[in-house]
């Protein structure tokens, strides 16, 4: 598998993020790279960021609001588009982003520090992509993930939760539905924990969790609840609920030009979480021996 950040004349800059591509499993793939302008944490984590879009679209842009205070936290943050991948049912976007990780790995001296500890983070259908990477990474016996940070993850194609039913008189309700069915493929996918990790049946050894969502989020409940059985099998879990409204998950993907309301609780859930997990990790992380 290629591993090298693809060099480029072309390399876009805005902000506090440059544009470039990394070599996934079979195509270059484009990622914005966000670094924070405050003080970093020294060696800063290195982050695979997953935006969201229900498994129907989603792009880097709509991804901005998590990944800035991300990196605003103190990490380098690698936000990668994988929707290409996603526009084929599972596991593509899994494999994908599962040796985006490796080239994280063994880049993570250029991009931040030889000693950065390695995470993966997303929000909704990232962050169901994330807990899927987080149990693929432990079966595979890949060492090196020092965390798992998800967002209002979407995690049970059944949609039956008390937070999710009151979604159910709204047009959203349709969009979830129809985003589990293009992700799944067909039914079977429904029932494999990498797909739908709320079904996972063994959870112990899995890389630790930050898990939050809010009152008002309609993935509310299987995010709580995935918590749960994360802490019931031995994994150390942080967790927060934010009081509404939030508007999550939808303003996630929103560009703002004001900072949003709840961004500056989620940097010091994110700051808090890369420091309880430790600062920097001297494990391998090899794909390649899966």
């Amino acid at each position: 598998m290629p591993s090298q950040a693809k060099e480029s004349d072309s390399e876009k800059m805005s902000g506090n993020w440059t544009e470039d591509v990394l070599e996934g499993a079979a195509a270059p793939v484009p990622v914005r790279i966000y670094r924070g302008g405050g003080s970093l944490l020294t060696p800063p984590p290195l982050v695979l960021h997953l935006h969201g879009g229900m498994f129907l679209g989603g792009s880097l842009p709509e991804g901005q609001n998590v990944a800035t205070q991300l990196a605003e936290a103190g990490a380098v943050v690698v936000a990668a588009d994988y929707s290409e991948a996603n526009k084929h049912p599972f596991p593509k976007a899994l494999e994908l982003t599962f040796n985006l990780l490796g080239s994280l790995w063994r880049l993570r001296a250029k991009l931040a520090d030889r000693k950065s500890a390695l995470y993966v983070a997303g929000e909704e259908a990232g962050g169901n992509i994330a807990a899927g990477l987080a149990l693929m990474v432990r079966d595979q016996c890949v060492d090196g993930l020092k965390g798992q940070i998800l967002l209002s993850p979407m995690l049970d194609p059944c949609m039956a939760t008390s937070s999710f039913r009151k979604e159910e008189t709204s047009s959203k309700g349709c969009r979830w539905s129809e985003g589990w069915n293009r992700y799944l493929g067909f039914a079977a996918n429904a029932c494999h924990p990498y797909a739908a990790p709320a079904y996972c049946e063994r959870l112990a050894r899995v890389a630790p969790a930050l898990v939050v969502t809010a009152e008002d989020d309609p993935l509310r409940d299987e995010s709580l609840n995935y918590a749960k059985r994360l802490r019931q099998a031995g994994v150390r879990v942080s967790e927060h609920v934010l009081p509404g409204p939030t508007g999550w998950p939808a303003t996630y993907s929103r560009a703002a030009e004001a900072e949003p309301r709840w961004a500056g609780a989620l940097r010091e859930f994110f700051t808090q979480f890369f420091r309880e997990t430790g600062a920097f990790s001297n494990l391998e992380f090899q794909p390649d021996r899966a």
